[in-house]
């Protein structure tokens, strides 16, 4: 039986996002989550250390993001992402069988190098594979689902860490991580990668690497879409860390903090699922959109009360919504040769600026309470939803033939469905708008 050309797209959409949800699913469902500071701890370490491993997990991070994405660029990107989860494993072993500062060290150094080979690698990946597809319209929709089922694997380790390491002990929850990120690597070579890598052996990552800071630094589309993401990101990013804290202070019981928790990101999960309908927002949508959660957050922590942390949980939706449409419209703009690299940029700059948002919150906790550092923090995304505001104003009052242009998230002549493409010009031969 023959299937027709319209079937083909679709079978090949459904495999790529099945295969994606569940390696996202496998590669956030790790038991040591909630517990590795408890291990830590356990083990005799003092706070400091503790906090060295931290700034030694993001210090690796930063330093292997942008290489990583130049390499995902070079060669095969699945391979990249089977291999990530296979140093994170590699880590959590030494973890369980030799607990020791050095150990844990080690640890976080493969964590994050498995975790940086992954970042851009994915976005990429995918991105290409829905454009070959004919369904580059999709990535914000497929790619706010990935994200969901991330955070269901996250709120599911949480309520299994538990249970079985009350069973077992650290070293069964250790046996459950690194079995997740065994099969999260298997489920990594089922993905689909029809892009040829660049020769294998050559150095041709530093070029790639240099070709793309050199599009990001001649493109002001591309900068400002650079920009947006950490902007975007990282400072709800850093504040998560803190939401167990800002519901402790309103004076609930303890036992009450980890639903409160719950319903936080069980509202982010929900606004995961709607990046689809949220895509057609446009430019002047998507500030209002940043906009109205930064007033949500500060609304909610300042009121001191349960049910605003309700609101704290939809400010986070928005933020988590936004985050991905600013993605979005970095895809968009960026060569396929370099996708991954850029991508990388732009989590190097989350990175960098999630660590000043740490730093800048130790300083204000110091004298002032989480509800009141969480207000002050809502100010950033009202001057982020300012200018791009005033970004999308100037190009529609610019616009040739009166057109707006934050009708939509702004998806290149490259980016058009294949219906509206000449039939004899070629995915590589369409223009790109500068």
């Amino acid at each position: 039986m023959t299937l027709s050309p319209a079937r083909v797209p679709t079978t090949g959409v459904r495999r790529l996002t099945s295969t994606l949800y569940g390696y996202a699913f496998l590669d956030d469902l790790v038991l040591l989550y909630p517990v590795y500071a408890l291990l830590f701890a356990d083990t005799g370490l003092p706070l400091w250390q503790i906090s060295s491993l931290f700034a030694l997990w993001s210090l690796t991070a930063v330093v292997l993001e942008v290489p990583s994405g130049a390499w995902a660029d070079t060669v095969s990107r699945r391979r990249l992402l089977w291999l990530g989860p296979l140093l994170t494993a590699a880590g959590f072993a030494l973890w369980v069988t030799v607990p020791s500062y050095s150990a844990f060290a080690l640890g976080f150094v493969l964590w994050g190098a498995g975790g940086a080979l992954g970042s851009g690698s994915l976005e990429a990946l995918v991105y290409d594979e829905l454009e070959r597809l004919g369904a580059a319209e999709r990535y914000a929709r497929v790619m706010g689902r990935t994200r969901a089922v991330r955070l269901l694997a996250t709120v599911a380790s949480m309520g299994l860490a538990g249970p079985v390491l009350a069973l077992g002990g650290y070293g069964a929850v250790g046996a459950a991580s690194v079995l997740a990120c065994l099969l999260a690597a298997v489920t990594a070579t089922r993905l689909p990668e029809h892009r040829v890598p660049a020769e294998e052996g050559s150095s041709s990552w530093p070029a790639t690497l240099r070709a793309g800071v050199a599009e990001a630094r001649g493109d002001r589309g591309v900068q400002g879409a650079l920009l947006l993401v950490p902007a975007v990101a990282a400072v709800w990013g850093a504040l998560d860390e803190y939401v167990s804290l800002l519901i402790r202070d309103l004076g609930v019981a303890d036992a009450t903090v980890p639903y409160l928790v719950l319903l936080v990101w069980a509202t982010v999960t929900v606004g995961s699922l709607l990046t689809g309908p949220a895509e057609r927002l446009g430019t002047r949508g998507l500030a209002a959109l940043i906009a109205g959660a930064a007033l949500a957050m500060a609304v909610g922590a300042g009121v001191r009360t349960p049910a605003g942390i309700a609101l704290v949980g939809l400010a986070f939706a928005g933020f988590q919504l936004a985050e991905v449409l600013a993605d979005v419209r970095l895809q968009h703009r960026i060569d396929d040769a370099r996708r991954a690299t850029l991508t990388s940029v732009a989590s190097l700059g989350t990175e960098l600026v999630t660590v000043a948002v740490f730093g800048l919150y130790s300083l204000l906790g110091a004298s002032l309470p989480h509800s009141t550092v969480f207000v002050i923090l809502s100010g950033p995304y009202l001057v982020t939803a300012l200018v791009l505001s005033r970004g999308g104003r100037r190009r529609r009052d610019t616009s040739p033939e009166g057109r707006p242009c934050d009708a939509s998230p702004e998806i290149r002549p490259r980016d058009a469905s294949p219906e509206d493409r000449p039939r004899n010009e070629s995915p590589q031969e369409r223009p790109r708008t500068q």
